[in-house]
């Protein structure tokens, strides 16, 4: 179980105080993945940062009782000083993996060739992305966070995300960020959209879907 309570994340911008969300309290339980849908700026990303700890709310607290994910979009996580296999072998020991076990899996699965072995402030966005999914996907979490990955890479290595991302659903949930409302529909069945730095909950994918749709049409 996660729970937000009452979590308020602000910051100025051209001298006025801007909201990604507002006295938020929301309780994301285990058993349904979710899709989260919201506008550009809206402050999808900041909020999967937010449930992930990697950032602080302004006010407010989340409650984590599960194992979750960094967002596997999110790059920074890494020392882009350190190689591809070392920054692998000091997430390992920070979540208690095997760490040759993990190595072996993410150097495999993300396609690195070399570069796994040169340091990450050498490779491309996508190299990163495919770093950060690999070393996702190969600890067990109860929760994983994504923000946009599956489009990542080429045909054959999103098909492999897919085939990935259907194992993890059959023990782990999923929290997801997409623009495509295919892969929410895909990985998701129930929705949250972020309007205005408030959240609405949907039981069903398709009425999130809905809804966003009509925020978008309205301005």
């Amino acid at each position: 179980m996660i729970r937000l309570e009452r979590v308020t994340k602000s910051f100025k911008h051209k001298g006025e105080l801007q909201y990604i969300a507002r006295d938020v309290s929301f309780t994301i339980p285990r058993g349904n993945s979710i899709g989260l849908l919201g506008r550009n700026g809206a402050g999808k990303s900041t909020l999967l940062k937010i449930i992930s700890g990697t950032i602080m709310p302004t006010s407010g607290r989340v409650i984590r009782k599960a194992k979750v994910s960094f967002p596997l979009g999110f790059q920074g996580s890494f020392n882009v000083s350190l190689t591809g296999e070392q920054n692998v072998r000091f997430v390992a020991r920070i979540y208690g993996s095997d760490t040759q076990e993990l190595v072996d899996y993410v150097e495999d699965f993300a396609e690195l060739g070399k570069a796994f072995y040169r340091p990450v402030k050498t490779y491309s966005s996508g190299m990163k992305a495919r770093l950060a999914f690999g070393v996702s996907m190969g600890i067990n979490f109860d929760y994983y966070l994504v923000d946009e990955l599956t489009a990542v890479g080429d045909k054959n290595f999103r098909k492999k995300c897919k085939v990935i991302f259907e194992e993890k659903l059959q023990y782990s949930d999923i929290i997801m960020v997409s623009h495509s409302t295919s892969s929410l529909k895909d990985f998701c069945t129930t929705g949250v959209v972020l309007e205005d730095g408030k959240l609405t909950y949907f039981p069903d994918i398709d009425d999130a879907i809905e809804s966003h749709d009509e925020n978008m049409a309205r301005r």
